[in-house]
């Protein structure tokens, strides 16, 4: 994993006389305290590269064993291409491996390992590098209109390599991906789109429109509901149930939604690993940065089974079981 090394707390952002908010408030809603903000001329790129490179230090393999990348963020550097070419011109050079980029937010690293997986059950791939990185901090409204939204994110990188299971070993156990299209305007960044035609005009700037915009109470709602039955789901598809899991990594959005889903689920506050209180939600890095969390706590450990959940924007909501 890797954070971008400024700070801002909540102190920072009750500063912000436009943004009328306090520390009390951010906490009491979401269990944040701090978040980690890019600095000027640093991108998503930037953050991945410093992630992938220990991720791959970590798994014990060089550079020149990896032959796919996946790049899941909802903060690409630019519009096109996608920030996967830019990450395999820094890592790779001219060696010329895939570049896929994965567009589904909150719920796009587990959609990348899903993906991952399947490439590698079926042969086409032997060692992907799997990154979520987002910077979402350039694109937040600082005034009251954007509160709600803007006190949640913050900017980060998380990443693994995905290989081949030793003998014997279930490696990945179980993967469901779901998606419910009419309540992608419930979450969503409206401009600049090519469905508008100017994709951007004074006028959606005026509106705000180029900010990400949120129903809050649906999103909880929904967020509390999917996570439950898709962990439940990939439950039932590998024969296991919640007491067999170790270890449960969900989506870091917001404390309670994860304080809920873990009571429905019947999982002990031991069991689980949060890191939103100091990093925010890093939107598609915050499993991986959880992940890491986890073995810096002791709390992973091999042959472990992990249940990691997610959902976001779109709707999109999944889960994967594994065996560490």
């Amino acid at each position: 994993m890797y954070l971008p090394e400024r700070v801002v707390t909540n102190g920072d952002l009750e500063a912000i006389k436009e943004l009328d908010t306090s520390d009390e408030w951010i906490q009491q809603r979401s269990g944040i305290k701090a978040r980690r903000y890019v600095s000027a001329g640093e991108s998503g790129v930037d953050l991945a590269v410093h992630a992938c490179k220990q991720a791959v230090k970590n798994a014990g393999l060089a550079m020149g064993d990896i032959d796919f990348i996946i790049y899941a963020t909802l903060s690409p550097d630019y519009t096109f291409p996608g920030n996967g070419c830019f990450l395999q011109e820094r890592l790779f050079g001219d060696r010329t491996i895939g570049a896929m980029d994965v567009r589904n937010q909150c719920s796009g690293f587990i959609y990348g390992l899903a993906a991952a997986d399947s490439f590698i059950k079926t042969g086409l791939y032997n060692h992907i590098l799997l990154v979520g990185t987002e910077v979402v901090s350039t694109g937040l409204d600082f005034t009251r209109n954007g509160r709600d939204v803007t006190v949640l994110f913050g900017d980060g990188a998380g990443a693994v390599v995905v290989g081949p299971a030793q003998e014997g070993h279930p490696g990945i156990m179980a993967n469901a991906l779901h998606a419910e299209g009419k309540y992608a305007r419930d979450l969503w960044l409206e401009s600049p789109a090519s469905a508008q035609n100017p994709r951007i005009s004074h006028e959606a700037l005026d509106q705000g429109r180029h900010y990400p915009r949120m129903n809050g109470r649906v999103v909880f709602k929904h967020a509390v509901t999917r996570m439950v039955e898709v962990s439940r789901e990939v439950l039932a598809r590998a024969g296991r149930t919640i007491a067999d899991v170790a270890l449960f990594l969900p989506h870091q959005a917001n404390i309670r939604i994860n304080q809920m889903v873990a009571s429905y689920l019947g999982i002990p506050e031991e069991k689980m690993v949060n890191t939103i209180e100091w990093t925010g939600n890093t939107t598609a890095a915050t499993i991986p940065i959880c992940m890491c969390e986890a073995i810096k706590q002791g709390k992973l450990k091999e042959n472990d089974l992990v249940l990691l959940t997610a959902f976001g924007s779109g709707f999109t909501w999944a889960s994967t079981l594994l065996s560490w």
